[in-house]
């Protein structure tokens, strides 16, 4: 398959809804976090990555048609620059005070949670998760001012690379038009999908 939309926005940009959004509107798969949960192996490739590692991004994203949501959004430009075709899909909260709000009751806070030693997956993947963000993001993501600096930073850049005719910009709440309009698709008339809430997120992970 080739990769239509290259997601850019970082977690809790309401990455989940996209990646069933873009499903919906390709009619192919989008290589969102939860697919390292049947996909074991990819964690090394991205841990690679994370490292510095040339990687084969039209191999790894071989049966997708769109990227959104981290691992992906960190390495952005490696895999925009592999489908230079693919728009670039920027998401983002209204505010970033909003955003840190969310990431740091959900993502943050799974992070510094403990892992159960016998769950070799989950430790391979939070390792090469907080790797990513010290590296990629900030070394200081668990602290607002300089997550929230990193988020602004890490918005600011995108828009700042990717030429105006390739770049959607995106909030919850923006639903199917900007994305079908950069697509040249028309509007589904279901609704937009509105999932992973914090609360669902929380439940999920064990963080209630």
């Amino acid at each position: 398959m080739t990769l239509r939309v290259v997601g850019a926005g970082l977690g809790r940009t309401g990455t989940h809804s996209l990646k069933l959004a873009l499903e919906q509107l390709l009619d192919g798969r989008c290589y969102h976090m939860s697919e390292l949960f049947d996909r074991e192996d990819d964690t090394a490739v991205w841990t690679a990555a994370t490292r510095g590692e040339e990687v084969d991004w039209a191999v790894l994203l071989s049966e997708f048609t769109a990227t959104v949501d981290w691992p992906a959004c960190a390495f952005w430009e490696q895999i925009a620059s592999a489908a230079p075709d693919a728009v670039v899909l920027l998401s983002q909260r209204e505010s970033p005070e909003a955003w840190w709000g969310s990431f740091e009751r959900t993502i943050a806070q799974a992070l510094q949670k403990d892992v159960p030693p016998d769950d070799q997956a989950w430790v391979d993947r939070r390792r090469m998760v907080t790797s990513m963000l010290d590296r990629t993001f900030t070394p200081d993501w668990p602290d607002r001012d300089a997550a929230i600096a990193a988020y602004e930073r890490h918005n600011q850049h995108v828009r700042d690379t990717v030429p105006a005719g390739k770049l959607v910009e995106w909030q919850p709440g923006d639903d199917w038009e900007p994305i079908c309009a950069a697509l040249g698709l028309e509007i589904p008339s279901e609704p937009f999908p509105h999932t992973n809430t914090r609360a669902e997120f929380r439940e999920h992970s064990g963080l209630e």
